[in-house]
């Protein structure tokens, strides 16, 4: 699905006014009834990490982890049960999971009396049970099972709707009996930054030359589009050709703007491709 500009900032702007709770999500389908739930859900958590990136730094001063961390104690001596973790993280609006790992930092840190490794943190909260101690264990998987946009379940989701996606492009080519070679063939002959699929023999989509096909299971936002452009789009042209990519979510309709560079957005798998075979068989 695409939208306007006008379209997406107006989707944009009600979302700085809510929490980044389910229930907002719910507004969010109730206010734009007309949009796909699946390209809400998408800017839903992009506009929500771009929130927290903006406010990340002030939430781990040394001063903020303190308070939070004392917080944290205090509430769980008076009821242990209760989720303070989680209360507290939507109080000072900052993800669930991201509060979990400082707090959970905060503590490994005064037991071993040393800085955690980033492998140690990382494998407690996909793991709370591994957590030495069992109320901050449970704080953390109400903290992460709650958590709409961050945490290790969110990870292995978006993981498991990206690769839904290449396997489903994949299903696509063969059904068109186009030839390709998959990224992980790529990999092993040595390339670092490659598409989900090169063409062996280039396609033609409304009247563009296809030589690559990049799947993006989410929305094409300006600043993931831009980062997406500098960070792989114009290097796979460059080595490639042109290519297509499909934002399967949709995207901002103003940000198809490289076709005639080389660059073709869609929102979907192209229905009208031409192949060198079908153009011959045309003459």
């Amino acid at each position: 699905m695409k939208l306007t500009k006008a379209q997406y900032d107006e989707i944009a702007q009600f979302l700085g006014h809510v929490q980044p709770t389910r229930q907002s999500l719910r507004k969010l389908k109730e206010r734009f009834p007309s949009q796909s739930q699946s390209t809400l859900l998408s800017i839903f958590s992009q506009e929500y990490q771009k929130q927290i990136k903006r406010t990340h730094a002030k939430h781990h001063t040394a001063e903020a982890v303190e308070t939070y961390y004392q917080r944290y104690l205090n509430g769980v001596m008076k009821n242990a049960a209760a989720p303070v973790l989680l209360e507290l993280a939507n109080e000072v609006d900052f993800a669930p999971s991201l509060m979990a790992r400082i707090v959970l930092e905060r503590f490994l840190q005064e037991k071993e009396q040393a800085i955690p490794s980033k492998t140690l943190i990382n494998s407690m909260l996909r793991d709370p049970s591994q957590i030495p101690d069992g109320v901050l264990a449970n704080q953390v998987y109400q903290c992460t099972v709650n958590d709409c946009c961050y945490g290790p379940l969110v990870d292995c989701i978006k993981h498991a709707i990206g690769h839904e996606h290449e396997v489903l492009l994949r299903e696509m080519l063969l059904e068109k009996n186009l030839s390709f070679i998959a990224e992980d063939q790529l990999r092993a002959k040595g390339y670092d930054k490659t598409p989900d699929f090169i063409l062996e023999v280039p396609v033609a989509v409304e009247g563009h030359i296809i030589h690559w096909i990049e799947s993006k299971a989410s929305f094409g936002d300006e600043s993931s589009h831009q980062a997406y452009l500098q960070d792989q789009f114009w290097s796979y042209w460059n080595r490639f050709g042109p290519g297509l990519v499909i934002y399967w979510y949709g995207f901002i309709e103003e940000l198809d703007c490289h076709r005639e560079r080389g660059i073709l957005l869609k929102d979907c798998f192209p229905t009208d491709i031409v192949t060198l075979r079908h153009s011959m068989a045309q003459r």
